[in-house]
């Protein structure tokens, strides 16, 4: 766009140029002096401009060369199922830690099931029951389609993602007798996987669920350890609250008790109360009585009778 607005100032200026060349000789001087400052400042913008355009050349050049260098590198990593694999713990590791999970309290890897199999990671809930989640997921084919595949590779891999599905079925990962849940996860560790497959299959999401298998993108997987981590604290709150109601009830029998206790007290010191009324009471006025009349009588006896005087 710059270099149109600058051919078209030069070819006005040029005309400009021939016309003024039919003026006086005495003008064209002047006219000629103005159209080589003119020119002057043209090639310098040009110069200015090309530097510009060389240095955003080359800046798009090197992130031309990053991009397909990284896609060379993610090509790598889906081709090798090994590789896959690593990736696949990789991000479902990312998950696990953004939700709070720690391993070895919230979750186990690759501990083995009574049937021999051995699922990327078990998660340890409530009342002894777990939820079993496998990461690895066929992609190879998915990899083929983008790289120019046509429908045949789109159906090897939507083929691949059910056989998978299927597989998980039969490795006992749903094994409620065994203390599981009634599900297992699958996890897919792209979005755009995860997008790809609703959208060229959207009966597979039924399917998977009737086969008891979740599938879980990397924000779904998030979501759904939400909700399970959501119910095992219901469920230790629902365990904890019914110990409390068990202490609570202890507690109200223990009280019952020291209640009984305090009043068989009450009522020992009130009988105790009455007894020492009596006492100091009605008992010490019935002997201070005779000791009274004891004291009278001692005092009347201190005096001689009338007959015992000596007459003087």
């Amino acid at each position: 766009m710059e270099l149109l607005v600058i051919i078209g100032v030069v070819a006005a200026l040029v005309v400009g140029f021939v016309v003024g060349r039919r003026r006086p000789a005495a003008g064209a001087v002047g006219d000629l002096a103005g159209v080589r400052a003119e020119l002057g400042r043209l090639q310098e913008s040009v110069a200015r401009s090309h530097g510009e355009l060389h240095q955003q050349l080359v800046s798009t050049n090197q992130q031309t060369a990053l991009l397909t260098a990284t896609a060379g590198a993610l090509r790598e990593v889906l081709a090798s199922p090994k590789a896959r694999g690593q990736w696949g713990e990789r991000m479902a590791d990312d998950v696990l830690r953004l939700a709070g999970l720690v391993e070895g309290v919230s979750y186990v890897k690759q501990r083995a099931t009574r049937h021999g199999t051995v699922p990327d990671v078990t998660f340890l809930l409530p009342s002894g029951q777990v939820l079993h989640m496998d990461v690895k997921f066929p992609v190879a084919n998915y990899v083929r389609h983008l790289e120019g595949g046509g429908a045949a590779e789109l159906e090897a891999f939507l083929k691949d993602v059910r056989a998978r599905v299927r597989e998980l079925t039969g490795r006992g990962y749903v094994d409620p007798a065994g203390g599981t849940l009634d599900y297992v996860l699958l996890f897919l560790p792209n979005e755009s996987i995860y997008a790809f497959v609703h959208q060229h299959d959207p009966g597979l999401l039924d399917e998977a669920l009737r086969r008891k298998v979740v599938l879980c993108s990397p924000l779904t997987l998030y979501a759904v350890l939400a909700v399970v981590r959501q119910a095992a604290d219901a469920a230790a709150l629902e365990r904890t609250s019914g110990e409390v109601l068990a202490v609570l009830g202890t507690f109200t029998q223990e009280w019952d008790r020291f209640c009984e206790a305090l009043d068989k007290v009450g009522r020992a010191v009130d009988s105790m109360e009455r007894a020492y009324g009596e006492l100091a009471g009605t008992r010490r006025r019935a002997l201070e009585r005779p000791l009274a009349r004891v004291e009278e009588l001692r005092r009347s006896g201190a005096e001689p009778p009338e007959r015992l005087r000596v007459v003087p």
